[in-house]
């Protein structure tokens, strides 16, 4: 099948309108007409070749909103007409430990990407979300059940909502917890909102004075700016967990030093240089432990899109037509989006 798409073919070009083909659906196989599709810095880095190891033609895009419009012979869990996502990916081994424990996106085997991933489709990899249509198997289609008005803002959830919701989950936030979230941008801005409605009290951090209000009204009982030592002080040794956002290095000690005896900081971006070397004496006198973690599973992906429908939870977005998207790349460069962009796949259609 052929549908409308926009990519590029260098990582040096424009994202610019091309036809794709996707392969005619199989027995379990779901077919989809992508409505919305959000824009994650993954997309620009991968697009621009900034990570190495591109494939072109690149047509990036993984947080995927759409309309079931076939369904295989095999296919149980979706029908015709049906609200439907797709996140960042489409495929793993399904044998390994990590694909039995449902934690796909650890597949020891590598799990297959929505875009730029070996596959036996053409052109040989993955082409993304920024398209009219995709075909996906099953076991990597999840239901959307919020109203129709907010799936716009739902497609950043496939990403930026699952991201901040698996370590969240992961590291117990709820009631009597204390959380803190550094930078307050796309993944910021939606683990503040989570771990409010999972309970927890919440302090963002940012180095911006102005982004307080931002904060408390995205749900933080209060922010803090990093720039203020006396701010900081004053929260040394009380977070349970701190999810940490922010993609460009910076000094982890400054946040060590804020974990209770068993806290835990937890790396959600990856900055293009390392960290400096966290201090060994601030880990063990007081069994602190810095992670990482990486989006989620299918059916932890699934138990988040179902816990923000329970409580309203939707990204900020700001809603573009594809034809704007190298200058949304440019404004993400410079920060100005609050807090992500999210294209309409119907402006396919003039492309």
């Amino acid at each position: 099948m052929q549908v409308k798409a926009y990519g590029a073919h260098a990582g040096d070009k424009p994202l610019e309108a091309m036809t794709i083909e996707r392969r005619e659906p199989g027995p379990r196989d779901v077919e989809i007409e992508i409505t919305y599709c959000g824009v994650c810095h993954s997309d620009l880095h991968t697009v621009r070749a900034e990570w190495g190891g591109t494939l072109f033609p690149c047509v990036p895009g993984h947080e995927i909103v759409g309309t079931v419009r076939s369904v295989g012979a095999e296919v149980t869990r979706f029908t015709v007409g049906q609200t439907v996502g797709v996140g960042c990916m489409v495929d793993s081994c399904g044998h390994c430990g990590s694909c039995h424990d449902h934690l796909e996106q650890y597949c020891e085997n590598g799990f297959t990407g929505t875009y730029n991933a070996s596959s036996a489709d053409a052109p040989g990899h993955t082409l993304g979300g920024y398209a009219r249509g995709i075909v996906v198997d099953e076991g990597f289609v999840l239901s959307i059940s919020h109203p129709a008005e907010q799936l716009a803002a739902v497609a950043p959830l496939l990403c930026a909502g699952i991201t901040t919701y698996s370590p969240l989950r992961h590291w117990n936030a709820g009631p009597g917890k204390k959380v803190g979230v550094v930078g307050i941008g796309g993944l910021g801005h939606m683990a503040i909102k989570i771990a409010h409605a999972m309970g927890a009290e919440v302090i963002a951090f940012t180095s911006t004075p102005a982004k307080r209000k931002d904060a408390t009204d995205l749900g933080a009982d209060a922010a803090v700016v990093t720039r203020e030592p006396e701010e900081m002080a004053a929260h040394a040794g009380t977070f349970d967990l701190i999810i940490d956002t922010v993609a460009a290095s910076h000094d982890l000690d400054t946040y060590v030093n804020l974990l209770k005896r068993d806290g835990a900081l937890v790396m959600l971006g990856v900055p293009e240089h390392p960290h400096p070397s966290p201090t060994v004496g601030g880990l063990i006198f007081g069994r602190k432990t810095i992670a990482g973690s990486l989006i989620g599973g299918i059916a932890e992906t699934q138990e988040m899109l179902d816990f923000c429908a329970e409580h309203g939870i939707v990204s900020d977005i700001e809603m573009i037509r594809i034809q704007q998207i190298d200058e949304a790349y440019e404004r993400m460069l410079r920060s100005d989006v609050r807090y992500r962009f999210v294209i309409d796949s119907a402006s396919l259609e003039a492309a």
